[in-house]
């Protein structure tokens, strides 16, 4: 959301500067929304924003589609989507925002996607669709406004419980992964499957599932999930709090 740009003017000394600086921080607020049909959950959310001075409780709806057609939607900085209402509803949901230019692709506003329970597939399939943050509802408070802080900023984010199956979360993309190597393991952060794999390099589905066998050795991370978004926190295109 745009914040127009503002001009001090001379004021009463009782008044200046603290009473514009007051004006100028509200205006900063980032407006929180949500798609949850729980009530006490949605109750919560806005009495944990109401303790902060950088978010705000903008509106609650039952569906993604709901919240499109409300008077809210064009305030929203941050949607937050319950997975439990489907994921072909969150999927569909992000597929309609509109997107910012450039990649990986990223919806505006910005979407975080949470749950009960969230696997590495599902929480890839979110962020290549569009996603900005990926959170359990079982987080702790400080971690829901770090995810919210996160994403308002532009920056995508994901909880790293979502994360721990595959391994070490430390595991660190080695050097000696041959070229071939890096190439597969580029597309499986792309989403490829294996005979896309294969079709892309040239090659066999047999060579690259080897291929994947040697990465998966290197790194320390196990399955193409897990690999994928191993492979985007390395990169810096999501971060991790441990929680």
């Amino acid at each position: 959301m745009a914040i127009p740009a503002l001009k001090w003017k001379r004021m009463p000394a009782d008044k200046e500067p603290r009473q514009i600086m007051d004006w100028d921080l509200g205006k900063k607020k980032k407006t929180v929304s949500i798609c949850e049909t729980q009530p006490l959950t949605v109750k919560g959310l806005e009495h944990l924003l109401e303790s902060t001075e950088d978010l705000e409780f903008g509106s609650s709806h039952a569906s993604p589609a709901e919240w499109m057609l409300s008077p809210t939607a064009e305030k929203t900085d941050v949607l937050i989507i319950d997975k439990g209402l489907g994921a072909k509803t969150v999927l569909d949901a992000l597929n309609q925002l509109p997107v910012e230019h450039g990649a990986p692709r990223s919806t505006i506003p910005a979407v975080v996607i949470w749950g009960m329970s969230i696997t590495e597939a599902e929480a890839l399939r979110f962020l290549q669709g569009g996603a900005k943050g990926i959170l359990r509802k079982s987080a702790d408070t400080q971690t829901v406004l770090a995810c919210l802080r996160a994403v308002s900023q532009g920056r995508s984010w994901m909880q790293d419980s979502v994360f721990r199956e595959s391994g070490n979360l430390e595991a660190q993309i080695r050097t000696d992964l041959t070229p071939r190597e890096h190439q597969v393991m580029e597309l499986v952060e792309q989403g490829f499957k294996n005979r896309e794999i294969a079709q892309e390099l040239g090659i066999r589905p047999g060579t690259v599932k080897i291929h994947l066998k040697h990465i998966f050795e290197k790194t320390g991370v196990r399955g193409r999930h897990g690999l994928a978004l191993n492979g985007l926190r390395q990169k810096g295109v999501i971060s991790l709090l441990a929680s």
